[in-house]
């Protein structure tokens, strides 16, 4: 990644969310990058707080519904330190869709008379069919991408458990494609599973074996999101404001000298806790 690249995050709002890679940015002091997620979690406010990026794409940016809207996002937006370019959950889903495919542009009903239209500069068309007038919602074609996902083979051939998110469209799209993973399994054990390989490996340019790659953030299946340490994270931002999310920088991004530093912050009781709530979630009856 270089400054000034469009970056686009894979998983949605605290699913997924590829965190080891994002505090690698945050390591890198890359500035001037304009961030897209379709829902954006604690990674866009850390990037903000770092002055890493300069304009945030996304349809909403919190922790989750108990948590409201982001106050870090509201302090950075409204003193104009970032901008924020909003489109709705529909519409940044089908800009990478239509990156995916190639295409400049695909036709929809969403944002169709509301304010949205005027913010990323979306324009209209003319149904030639039935003359009805559609969005013209634009492609997006991102400079990297930074995904998390399940396993992987040696190939680059990724899957995911669980819902996929935006992900497969966003690895087309992106001009590079960096993931990291849980598990490297071998192709025999792709092969056998052909269907779950959301994201093929002719698209990866790299891949890392990142256990808890998401962490605190949730994997489904595998360990689920810590809500107790959301519920820390943002009472420091009631408290202090911004200040709160640079102090956790310190403490979780820049201080820590490898990923496995960084996870021994949480403890191994934490992580295994997490690890059987998870599997509680999927467990058969």
């Amino acid at each position: 990644m270089k400054d000034g690249d469009y970056v686009a995050v894979g998983g949605c709002l605290f699913s997924r969310t590829p965190l080891a890679l994002v505090r690698e940015l945050l390591r890198q002091r890359r500035r001037g990058l304009t961030l897209a997620r379709n829902l954006t979690c604690t990674e866009g406010e850390f990037l903000m707080v770092a002055g890493a990026v300069e304009r945030i794409v996304t349809a909403w940016m919190s922790i989750g519904l108990p948590w409201g809207v982001s106050k870090v996002m509201r302090h950075y937006v409204e003193s104009g330190r970032v901008a924020l370019e909003e489109w709705s959950h529909l519409a940044l889903g089908l800009r990478f869709r239509a990156g995916a495919m190639g295409v400049p542009f695909l036709p929809a009903l969403t944002m169709l008379g509301s304010d949205l239209m005027t913010v990323g500069g979306m324009k209209t068309l003319q149904d030639p069919y039935t003359g009805e007038t559609l969005a013209a919602v634009p492609a997006l074609f991102p400079d990297v991408a930074v995904l998390h996902v399940h396993r992987a083979d040696m190939f680059g051939n990724c899957q995911i458990d669980g819902y996929p998110h935006m992900d497969a469209d966003i690895a087309r799209a992106a001009t590079t494609v960096l993931v990291t993973t849980e598990e490297i399994v071998t192709d025999d054990a792709t092969r056998r599973h052909p269907d779950r390989t959301v994201i093929p490996g002719f698209l990866v340019d790299a891949l890392v074996h990142v256990p808890f790659g998401a962490f605190p953030h949730e994997c489904y299946g595998l360990y689920e999101a810590d809500f107790d340490h959301f519920g820390e994270y943002t009472a420091a931002i009631d408290a202090a404001g911004p200040t709160a999310v640079a102090d956790y920088l310190e403490r979780y991004a820049y201080g820590p000298p490898t990923f496995a530093d960084y996870l021994d912050l949480f403890g191994g009781e934490r992580l295994a806790r997490q690890t059987r709530r998870a599997r509680e979630l999927t467990a058969s009856a």
